[in-house]
């Protein structure tokens, strides 16, 4: 009994040490899982990743974008704008370099250990090409700002827009060792947007950048000010593009400020790049772009797509003419050689069908001319006709109206119509046709005394038969 319970015991032990080998063992490939997702992952430097600097924001993420699928962002001019989660916020700086403020915005940066996105002026960069090569040499992402930052863009043509857009990308490239190193980035002076200037950076594969958000530290404000409006508009929206200056003072005294609220808020740096061959754009949803998403806005986005059909333009063919059919008079005939010769064969061919062939009637030019219609069908039955035919008025005070109608043999001239009332009798009373004198006509000057005796009881009557 002892021994079976020191056996008990060992097993159970045995089974504890075998438990924890394959504890470790998982542990051991999901940190090496980890490790291994990490390294294929994008990703920015940390607060880890800063030594002597434990308390730094970092990068969250690197946004790898493609200028061609979006080539407009920016809440404050465009419908689009970046991708950004909540509590994301992207930094822009424009037109540097300015070695004295500039550095120091780099150092603030790299302290940091944060990635922005630099607007470089074309003849900046030929004053202080080394600059320049900073920004690249700390990570940071590069793009153009013009030549001479002129605040006429919205006035220019598109041949002058085009000059100031290429000669500022040909100065920052100069000061480059690899032209690639330049990102195809654009932000116009000013925001000053125009149409053809729009278009022309479009057709670069150049993304037009704005912002969505300022802290108006270009103007004659304190760096507190800088601070106060950054983080309020920043708070407002909740994520987006803040766009700075790296030329001026008061932002090199405003961003340690900026940066350390940034981290106290729970706020995140993203860092964005543009796309290549080996780097492929981050998958984002359509909706994700719009600077003000709706409901009905997200639903298009996912309709099917019509595709546009290119179509050639081929000559239009001939209608065909009967003389294409090879008969002799023009007429359509179908030949019977094909049924003869499938007789011939045995091959059995329909039944002619068991109602007579209609023949085609001649279509002569003459009109078909119609028979006058002849007065017979105009006739009516005299019984019907007496309904039709107009009435006199029968009344005694109709015949008193005419006295002389009768000396003259004259016909008597209707008095005007006024409705004569009957006794209930007379409204039951039948009408005779034979005894109403139908056969001969009202009005006749021969028969108008024997009318004129019955004259109230044929009114009567006449009147009952209208009703009727």
């Amino acid at each position: 009994m002892v021994g079976g319970r020191l056996a008990g015991i060992r097993i159970t032990r045995w089974q504890i040490t075998r438990w924890q080998i394959t504890r470790w063992q998982i542990t051991r490939w999901t940190v090496f899982c980890l490790g291994l997702f990490t390294c294929l992952v994008p990703h920015g430097a940390s607060a880890a990743d800063c030594p002597g600097h434990p308390d730094a924001l970092g990068v969250s993420r690197t946004l790898v974008v493609d200028p061609r699928e979006h080539p407009r962002i920016g809440a404050m001019q465009y419908p689009e704008t970046l991708p950004l989660r909540d509590h994301e916020v992207v930094l822009t700086f424009d037109d540097g370099p300015l070695p004295r403020n500039s550095n120091q915005v780099l150092q603030i940066l790299a302290d940091q250990c944060i990635k922005a996105t630099f607007f470089i002026i074309g003849q900046q960069a030929l004053a202080n090409p080394e600059g320049v090569r900073k920004y690249i040499a700390a990570g940071h992402s590069i793009g153009s700002h013009s030549q001479r930052h002129p605040l006429t863009f919205s006035k220019m043509s598109a041949e002058q827009a085009k000059q100031e857009i290429d000669a500022g990308i040909a100065s920052v490239t100069a000061a480059l060792s690899d032209p690639a190193q330049l990102a195809p980035f654009f932000r116009i002076p000013g925001l000053l947007r125009a149409e053809p200037v729009e278009e022309y950076v479009a057709s670069q594969g150049i993304q037009l950048w704005s912002a969505d958000f300022l802290a108006d530290d270009w103007h004659h404000i304190s760096s507190s000010r800088v601070y106060d409006l950054a983080i309020k508009r920043i708070e407002a929206r909740g994520k987006g593009v803040l766009l700075l200056h790296d030329i001026q003072a008061r932002t090199v005294a405003a961003l340690p400020r900026i940066l350390h609220e940034l981290k106290a808020r729970g706020y995140h740096i993203v860092h964005v790049v543009p796309a290549t061959p080996e780097r492929p754009a981050t998958p984002t949803e359509p909706e994700q772009w719009l600077t003000h998403p709706s409901s009905a806005a997200i639903a298009a986005l996912h309709w099917p797509k019509t595709p546009s059909f290119v179509f050639a333009e081929a000559p239009t063919m001939p209608a065909p003419a009967l003389s294409d059919f090879d008969s002799p008079d023009g007429a359509l005939l179908l030949s019977a050689e094909p049924f003869d010769r499938a007789k011939q064969h045995g091959v059995p061919t329909p039944r002619e069908a068991p109602w007579p062939s209609v023949a085609a009637l001649p279509m002569g030019n003459a009109v078909a001319a119609l028979p006058a219609p002849g007065a017979s069908l105009f006739t009516l039955p005299y019984k019907a006709a007496a309904l039709v035919q107009p009435s006199p008025a029968l009344s005694h005070h109709a015949e008193q109206a005419v006295p002389g109608a009768q000396e003259t043999g004259g016909e008597a001239k209707p008095a005007a119509p006024h409705p004569v009332k009957a006794s209930s009798a007379d409204r039951t009373a039948k009408v005779d046709h034979k005894t109403a004198g139908a056969h001969t006509r009202v009005g006749h000057g021969t028969h108008r005394t024997r009318h004129a005796a019955h004259g109230a009881r044929r009114s009567v009557r006449i009147a009952s038969l209208k009703k009727r």
